[in-house]
């Protein structure tokens, strides 16, 4: 009799185990909360009242609209060419601004104290977005939820942002891998990994992500845990032209994981790539960074524990057009352990502190990752890498913009520094090309299929 009890009490702890495991943990917020969307709040969830002494000024809108000084082409002027530096931070008085630091922001300082500065900006609160970001963002407040241990989304409307007013730090990275960046995007970026004496060559990528949403021939219930799609040609070196990366970025990897594909010119075939996930190698990256560095981060959260810290008045980089100007030399952007200072703007915003923990029996080679996210658009901005024994290792940094022209605040340059080995990786180059990101070209699924990977990569 008691054997029966035990077998029945077993079963019906195993169906309860069951059910919760499928069943969305409750992140969406009720109507009460969701009402201070737009009113206290920005409608994504940013605060909208200035700080205490006013050096984060209130937010009133953005840059919705293209200053007088841009002539139309994908290439943008800079729209506060008048800005002057307020002062900068050095390893000489990085102690004053600690409290507004990252820890890796602070390692740069001691990894170079000779070179490394932060030119510190009037703080301009530039993010913008298109009205229909903003409306699924008002109905997603209310309905998306998280699904097996926030590893997935339930009940997302594929555009806008799932989690405005975030109570749990996964909510945090959900809102930053899913954030807008355009219907679609195209563009020609470089890619360097100086040596330790600034040596470097540069691999041109021809870049397209396009959107689930935002493609001509999509049919209602088709892909519909699909995010976007995402194709990146090698262009040069010579010894590299003709690769194609294809990738079925999916909302629910653990449901659906990842699919991605590698067309080798060499060899003329396609490929699975199953490695283009986690701590995977980075295309072309010697060694400098992971699969899910790329953006900052993406992928799935499944193998890290998270935490939301909260909020803090932090120095970022923002608003650097001048690192994006046409003409400039990679040369010039290009120094020895850093990327040039001189062409970088930093001001203070409002991040949120997200810290995440490797799962045990887990396997990643970052053991742990602190994330600061700006407020205003939920993109990453500041990543801190710490290794298996909780050591430093690598600080990510991205240096933001808004894309007036098309209301999409994304990254100038994205910069991964080894403190380890004093190299860096610098991603987005763009300066010397003749197109800068175009976010209006329209794409067919077809182009996205596997089948289409050997076209894409005839030399």
């Amino acid at each position: 009799m008691r054997n029966k009890l035990f077998k029945k009490t077993l079963i019906a702890s195993g169906l309860l185990a069951a059910s919760l495991a499928a069943t969305p943990i409750m992140a969406k917020v009720d109507a009460g909360q969701a009402a201070k969307l737009g009113a206290e709040l920005t409608v994504i969830g940013a605060e909208k009242a200035a700080n205490a002494d006013g050096s984060i000024p209130e937010y009133t809108g953005g840059l919705k609209d293209s200053p007088a000084c841009y002539d139309g082409s994908s290439f943008l002027c800079n729209p506060f060419p008048d800005d002057k530096v307020l002062f900068e931070i050095t390893a000489a008085n990085v102690d004053q601004y600690k409290d507004k630091l990252s820890p890796g922001q602070i390692a740069m300082f001691t990894t170079y104290p000779d070179t490394y500065k932060m030119p510190i900006y009037q703080s301009r609160r530039t993010a913008a977005l298109p009205d229909s970001v903003y409306d699924a963002t008002k109905i997603n407040a209310t309905t998306t939820g998280l699904a097996k241990g926030g590893n997935g989304l339930v009940d997302y409307t594929v555009r806008g942002y799932p989690f405005p007013i975030p109570n749990e730090g996964v909510e945090v990275i959900w809102n930053h891998i899913v954030r807008y960046r355009g219907e679609s995007a195209t563009r020609i970026t470089g890619q360097a990994t100086p040596q330790v004496n600034g040596a470097f060559n540069v691999v041109i990528f021809e870049d397209e992500v396009a959107f689930r949403f935002g493609l001509k021939d999509i049919k209602p219930g088709e892909d519909e845990n699909v995010l976007f799609y995402f194709k990146q040609k090698v262009k040069s070196p010579a010894r590299l032209a003709g690769n194609v990366l294809l990738v079925h970025e999916t909302i629910d990897q653990v449901k659906e994981p990842r699919k991605a594909w590698i067309y080798n010119a060499g060899q003329r075939r396609v490929r699975r790539a199953p490695q283009v996930a986690y701590d995977g190698p980075g295309t072309a990256a010697d060694g400098l960074r992971t699969a899910d560095n790329f953006d900052m981060y993406n992928g799935t959260p499944d193998r890290y524990e998270w935490k939301l810290v909260g909020k803090k008045e932090m120095y970022i980089p923002y608003n650097n057009y001048k690192l994006d100007e046409k003409g400039l030399k990679y040369k010039d952007i290009i120094q020895p352990g850093h990327i040039n200072p001189e062409y970088t703007r930093h001001e203070l915003h409002r991040v949120w502190v997200v810290e995440s923990k490797l799962k045990p029996r887990t396997r990643h080679v970052y053991g742990a990752r602190t994330f600061y996210i700006d407020e205003d658009s939920w993109q990453a901005t500041i990543i801190d890498h710490y290794d298996g024994r909780g050591n430093m290792w690598r600080v990510a940094q991205a240096y933001e913009m808004q894309y007036y022209h098309s209301k999409v605040p994304w990254y100038a340059m994205e910069v991964l520094y080894d403190l380890n080995a004093k190299r860096y990786l610098a991603l987005g180059l763009e300066n010397e090309e003749d197109e800068g990101v175009d976010f209006t070209k329209k794409y067919s699924k077809v182009e996205y299929k596997p089948a289409a990977l050997r076209q894409a990569g005839v030399r």
